[in-house]
């Protein structure tokens, strides 16, 4: 979830037809117990601006809530940390990862200037080669007050590239995210509507990153290069809503 400052522009092969593939299940959170459970997730907590200039302090729990199966991402206008809002962000690092398969999950975000809600995933070698060289893969963005979201890939090409494409659409109601992800290229979806995809076969265009294993982010930013930052018309407390995340093992 990185703020868009380089553009790529290469050739994007079409991507052979695999045939059905049957999916099976092999992790999943449905948000039914009424805390967050340590076994699926972790926070991540602080105010450093996360590489983009946010503007949110991530606390350790306090805007994060479980409330009739769906879990509640909320940010405040309220100081923490030496920042003027605080946020929840969590993720799988060190509990679950994945090579390939299909990710989903369930969301309704909410919209207003300066608002970076976002699940994406990053590689999880990134502790020791850094990013972008750990490659991440953007599975829901939104930002501001647009009817589009947002899927992405980035990665390390002799510097950041990126390589991704919006889908116009309502933001009032919860719909699917998802891509489906193989050795030959990942696939991005909303509702089951491929809406952008990109070849990663036999590592083309350095993208050798996208052969190792993810893990999984779910975060509500406040501003940022990319959206910019709040105004008077923003309305706190904003809320990211997450009735479930699935995560499939693909097989031909």
């Amino acid at each position: 979830m990185h703020s868009m400052k380089y553009i790529v522009l290469f050739l994007v092969l079409t991507l052979p037809f695999l045939g059905a593939s049957q999916y099976n299940l092999i992790w999943s959170d449905e948000f039914d117990a009424p805390t967050l459970d340590p076994l699926h997730w972790t926070h991540d907590v602080g105010g450093w601006g996360w590489g983009n200039n946010e503007w949110q302090y991530y606390t350790p729990g306090d805007n994060l809530s479980i409330e009739d199966g769906i879990l509640i991402l909320e940010a405040r206008k309220e100081q923490q940390g030496g920042n003027d809002f605080t946020s929840a962000k969590i993720t799988s690092k060190g509990l679950f990862e994945v090579q390939y398969g299909k990710i989903e999950a369930r969301i309704k975000y909410p919209t207003g200037q300066g608002l970076w809600p976002a699940f994406w995933m990053l590689g999880s070698n990134i502790d020791e080669v850094s990013w972008p060289q750990c490659g991440e893969i953007d599975i829901l963005e939104h930002i501001n007050n647009e009817w589009t979201v947002h899927g992405t890939a980035h990665w390390d090409d002799n510097g950041h590239v990126y390589y991704g494409a919006p889908l116009d659409m309502s933001p009032l109601e919860f719909h699917v995210y998802a891509i489906e992800w193989d050795a030959q290229g990942i696939r991005w979806f909303v509702d089951g509507q491929q809406f952008h995809v990109m070849d990663i076969s036999n590592g083309i265009n350095s993208t050798s990153e996208f052969h190792n294993s993810f893990y999984m982010i779910l975060n509500l930013a406040v501003g940022g290069d990319w959206p910019g930052y709040p105004d008077c018309c923003t309305d706190f407390p904003a809320q990211m809503l997450v009735d479930y995340v699935r995560v499939y093992e693909m097989t031909p």
